[in-house]
C-alpha cells in the first residue's frame, strides 16, 4: 500500500511493481523539484555543476533553466553570457527553495525508444495511454488512436476550468454552509444562554412563589393559634376568678362559724349565703368546657405537586422551515424609502415559530443590467429576495415595480407635451400611453413623448361615443370613461372597442347626474362621483350597484359636487369636492375617516404610493401637494391667464414677491406659441387680445423690452395691427392701465343683465361674464355711462383675427 500524492488516497501497488504505474509527468515534475529543493536548504554539501572537480568552491545559486547549481565564478560567467542572461537564478536558501515553484518550469519531454532520443513526445496514444513521438505513431502505434497532446490538452483544459468552475461554485455554497453553521453554533450558544436564563427565572419564580405560600401558612397557623391560645387564656381567666370568688365567701364563712359569736353569725348569716348563691348561679349559666379545641393540623399535598414538579418544564428542539414561512409581499417600491417585511416563520410541521433569532435577509435587485442603470433615475422594475438562513421563504423572489423617490418640494411648472381641444381627464397606461377625454367628446392617445396614436369615439349619445367624457380608468387593457353629459359610464378596450355601459339620468339608486370622475379598486370595483346628485355611488365591474355615499345634509360626512375621486395605499377613498372647497376620506364601506387641506374649488386628484395627495385647483389655478398626513407641503402656480391680477397688482400698488413674479413670467414663456404670440387659450392660435395683455404683463413684471421673447411678441402685435386692434374686453384693461383712453372702450350696458334668454348676459360665454359684471359695477359707481363722457378720438379697431376667431 501506498498513498498517492495527486489523491490522497491508499493505493495497493500493481502486480509487476512501480513501473506498470501509469505515467504521471506531473509527479516526476514534482519529485523533480523537491529534489532540488532538499538540497538548496542543505547547500554546504552542494558543488558546483559547471567546475571540474569543484575547483572553484561550493555552489552559492542555482539556475532554475539549466537546473545547475553554480558557484560565483560560474555564476558570473552565466549572467554575462548572452545565451543565459534571460535565465532565472535564485539563491541557496529557504527563500530560494520557496521561488522553486514559481520560477521553475517543467523540461520538454523526448522519447525514450532507440534512435528517438531527438524527438519531443509531441502525441499522445490513447489506446495505450502513452505519450509518443511522430515516428512512434508511424511505427509501434501506427494502429492506434493517436492524437497531438496540444489538442487533447485543450480538452483537458476545458475540462478543468469548467471542474474549477464548478468546485468554486461548491466551495461558494459549502462556505456559505459553514458560515450558517458558525452561526448556527453560536445561536446554540445564544439559545442556550437564553433557555438557561429561562429556566433559572422560572425556578426563581417557582421558588419565591413556594417560599411565600410558606410564609402566608406560617402566618395562618401563628393567627389561629393565638386565637385560640387568647380565648382559652380568657375563659381560664374567668374561671380563676370564680374560682376565688367562691373561697373568698367560703373562708369568710368558715371564719364565723370558728371565731364569731351567735351576735356576728345572726348579723352575717343572710349576707354571706347570698353572695356565696349568686356566685353560684353564675357558674351554672356559662359553659364549663374550654371554648376552644386544641387541635391544630397542616395539610400540604405534596405527592401531586412533586409528580407535577418532577415533570416541570421541557427543552424544545424545533427548527422553521423557509418553505413553510410566509410574508406580506408588496408590488411597489421607492427608492430611498425604508421598508420593512415582516416573515411569519413556521416549523417543517406548520407550527409557528415564535422563538425568533433565525437570520432574515431582504435584498432587492434589479433584473438585468439595464434596469439596475436605470434604477436611480427612472421608473423600472426588480426582484425583491425574503431568505432565511440562506434559503428562500414563500413569495420569494417577488416582482417589484421600482419607482424613483419623487421630492415634491421641488416640483414646478413642465414644459407643454401634448397639445389638445379643451382636455379634461387624463391617465396613463401600463405601457406608457396618454389618454386625454377632450371637450369635442373624442378620447385621444399619445404617446410618451406627445405624438397622437389613436382617437376614440366621437361626440353623441351612441355606444363609443361620448359627450364630455370627464374621468378615465384603466386597468389592464380595459377603459371606463365617467360620460358626463350622457349621464352614464362606459367600459370599452384599450384600443376603443364598445364593451359595455351602466347609468341613467336621474336621482335614483344606480342613476347618475353628470358623473365626472371614475376609479376602480382593487377588487374590480368602480367608484363614481356622482356630481350633481352630491354623492358617491360604488358599483361592481359589470355596472350593478353595490354602495352610496351621499354628501347631502350636514355634518362630517356631507360634501357638495365631488369632481375628483382617488385611492390612498389603505384602499380609503378621497373626495375632491369642488362645490365645499375640501378633500373629504372615506373607507370603502363609506364611513368617514377626516377632511383635509383648503383647496379653492378642487377639480382632480390623484395620489401616489406613498399617500401624498396631489390636487388641483380649478378655481386656484394651481397645484396643491399634500402629505399623507393631509398637511400642504408645496404649491406650484400655473395661472393660465395672469394678466388682470397683474394689472390690478400694478395699479393698486399691490407688491408681488420675487417668487410669484418668477412664476408668472414663466408661465407665459412655457405656452408662447412658434410666431411669438398667444392665443386666448393656451391651444389656440395667436390673437391680439392675448398677444397684447401677455405682453404687458410680461412688461409689468420686469422683463426687459429687448427680452428675446418679448421683442417677438410685439413684432407679430405689430403685424397683427398693434395693441388698439384689440377687443372691447382687452381695450377694458388697457384703459385700467391708463395706455388706452376710455373713450375708446365700449362695454354692455347693466340692463342686459335684466333680459331674458337669449339677449340677456347670462347665457355668456363663462370667461366674459366677470369682465361683463365688473363694466356694469363701473358704471353703476360712475353713475352715468363712461362712455358718453366724451367721443373716441379715432375709429373703433378690431383686428381681423378676432372677427374670424368669433365666427
Amino acid at each position: 500500500m501506498f498513498q498517492c500524492p495527486i489523491c490522497e488516497q491508499n493505493t495497493s501497488i500493481p502486480v509487476g511493481g512501480a513501473s506498470v504505474l501509469p505515467q504521471n509527468l506531473h509527479l516526476g515534475f514534482e519529485v523533480e523539484v523537491a529534489g532540488y529543493m532538499s538540497k538548496m536548504v542543505n547547500s554546504r554539501e552542494v558543488c558546483c555543476d559547471e567546475c571540474v572537480d569543484g575547483s572553484n568552491g561550493l555552489a552559492v545559486v542555482f539556475c532554475c533553466m539549466c537546473r545547475q547549481f553554480l558557484c560565483k565564478v560560474c555564476r558570473d560567467y552565466h549572467s554575462s553570457s548572452r545565451r543565459f542572461s534571460k535565465h532565472k537564478i535564485v539563491l541557496l536558501n529557504q527563500a530560494g527553495a520557496r521561488q522553486l515553484y514559481t520560477t521553475m518550469k517543467p523540461r520538454d519531454h523526448y522519447c525514450s525508444q532507440p534512435n528517438h532520443e531527438d524527438n519531443k513526445l509531441n502525441f499522445i496514444c490513447e489506446t495505450c495511454s502513452l505519450l509518443v513521438c511522430r515516428d512512434c505513431t508511424t511505427v509501434t502505434h501506427k494502429s492506434h488512436s493517436v492524437k497531438e497532446i496540444s489538442t487533447v490538452a485543450k480538452s483537458h483544459q476545458m475540462e478543468i476550468t469548467g471542474a474549477l468552475e464548478d468546485a468554486k461554485e461548491v466551495v461558494t455554497k459549502l462556505t456559505g454552509v459553514i458560515d450558517g453553521n458558525n452561526r448556527m453554533i453560536e445561536q446554540v450558544e445564544i439559545s442556550k444562554r437564553t433557555a438557561f436564563l429561562a429556566i433559572n427565572r422560572a425556578f426563581e419564580i417557582l421558588q419565591q412563589t413556594l417560599e411565600e405560600r410558606k410564609r402566608t401558612l406560617l402566618s395562618e397557623l401563628e393567627a389561629i393559634s393565638l386565637s385560640k391560645t387568647t380565648a382559652l387564656t380568657l375563659q381560664k381567666e374567668q374561671f380563676e376568678k370564680m374560682v376565688g370568688d367562691i373561697g373568698h365567701f367560703t373562708d369568710m364563712a368558715s371564719q364565723i362559724l370558728q371565731t364569731h359569736t351567735d351576735h356576728e353569725i345572726v348579723a352575717l348569716g343572710g349576707l354571706i349565703p347570698t353572695e356565696l348563691q349568686a356566685t353560684l348561679e353564675r357558674v351554672q349559666t356559662i359553659s364549663l368546657t374550654p371554648n376552644q379545641h386544641s387541635n391544630i393540623t397542616a395539610s400540604v399535598q405534596t405527592d401531586d405537586l412533586v409528580r407535577q414538579l418532577s415533570k416541570l418544564g421541557e427543552i424544545i428542539v424545533f427548527f422553521p422551515s423557509p418553505s413553510s414561512s410566509t410574508w406580506m409581499s408588496t408590488s411597489v417600491a421607492r427608492l430611498g424609502t425604508r421598508y420593512y417585511v415582516k416573515v411569519q416563520s413556521k416549523t417543517s410541521k406548520g407550527e409557528e415559530y415564535p422563538h425568533g433569532g433565525i437570520e432574515v435577509k431582504g435584498e432587492m435587485r434589479p433584473k438585468t443590467i439595464m434596469e439596475q442603470l436605470c434604477m436611480e433615475r427612472w421608473r423600472t422594475t426588480g426582484m425583491l429576495l425574503i431568505t432565511m438562513d440562506g434559503q428562500h421563504v414563500q413569495n420569494s423572489p417577488n416582482d417589484l415595480d421600482v419607482r424613483p423617490k419623487c421630492d415634491y418640494h421641488t416640483l414646478c411648472n413642465a414644459q407643454q407635451v401634448i397639445q389638445c381641444n379643451g382636455p379634461r381627464c387624463v391617465a396613463i397606461h401600463d405601457n406608457g400611453d396618454i389618454y386625454v377625454g377632450s371637450d369635442d367628446g373624442c378620447i385621444y392617445v399619445f404617446d410618451q413623448t406627445g405624438q397622437l396614436k389613436n382617437t376614440i369615439g366621437s361626440s353623441g349619445s351612441g355606444d363609443g361615443q361620448f359627450s364630455s367624457p370627464s374621468g378615465i380608468s384603466i386597468k389592464g387593457d380595459v377603459l371606463y370613461v365617467a360620460d358626463t353629459d350622457n349621464h352614464r359610464v362606459q367600459k370599452l378596450t384599450s384600443s376603443g372597442k364598445f364593451l359595455h355601459k351602466f347609468g341613467k339620468e336621474g336621482s335614483g339608486q344606480g342613476q347618475l347626474n353628470r358623473p365626472l370622475a371614475v376609479i376602480i379598486d382593487s377588487n374590480n370595483k368602480l367608484i363614481v362621483s356622482d356630481c350633481d346628485n352630491h354623492r358617491i355611488q360604488i358599483f361592481n365591474e359589470n355596472g350593478g350597484w353595490l354602495l352610496t355615499i351621499d354628501g347631502k345634509g350636514s355634518g362630517n360626512h356631507s360634501f357638495q359636487s365631488p369632481w375628483g375621486l382617488a385611492l390612498d395605499p389603505q384602499g380609503n377613498i378621497h373626495v375632491a369636492a369642488c362645490g365645499s372647497n375640501t378633500i373629504k376620506v372615506f373607507t370603502k364601506e363609506g364611513v368617514y375617516v377626516r377632511r383635509y387641506g383648503d383647496p379653492n374649488h378642487p377639480s382632480g386628484i390623484a395620489i401616489d404610493d406613498e399617500g401624498y395627495s396631489l390636487v388641483s385647483e380649478w378655481g386656484g389655478h394651481c397645484l396643491s401637494i399634500y402629505d399623507p398626513e393631509g398637511n400642504k407641503i408645496h404649491r406650484v402656480r400655473n395661472l393660465k391667464k395672469p394678466y388682470g391680477l397683474v394689472i390690478v397688482c400694478h395699479v393698486t400698488d399691490t407688491p408681488l414677491s420675487r417668487e410669484q413674479k418668477s412664476e408668472m413670467k414663466q408661465y407665459p414663456r412655457n405656452v408662447q406659441r412658434d410666431d411669438g404670440g398667444w392665443g386666448l387659450y393656451t391651444e389656440g392660435k395667436s390673437t391680439v387680445v392675448g398677444t397684447a395683455l401677455k405682453y404687458v404683463t410680461m412688461r409689468l413684471l420686469g422683463v426687459a423690452r429687448d427680452d428675446p421673447d418679448v421683442a417677438r411678441a410685439r413684432t407679430l402685435l405689430h403685424h397683427l395691427g398693434g395693441a388698439v386692434c384689440i377687443p372691447s374686453w382687452g381695450k377694458f384693461w388697457l384703459a385700467v392701465l391708463n395706455v388706452y383712453h376710455w373713450n375708446g372702450v365700449h362695454c354692455l350696458f347693466p340692463e342686459r343683465w335684466w333680459d331674458p334668454p337669449p339677449m340677456g348676459t347670462g347665457t355668456s360665454f363663462q370667461h366674459v361674464v366677470p369682465l361683463q359684471t365688473a363694466q356694469s359695477t363701473l358704471y353703476v359707481i360712475v353713475g352715468a355711462p363712461y362712455w358718453e363722457q366724451g367721443t373716441a378720438e379715432g375709429p373703433l379697431l378690431c383686428s381681423k383675427e378676432t372677427f374670424a376667431a368669433q365666427a
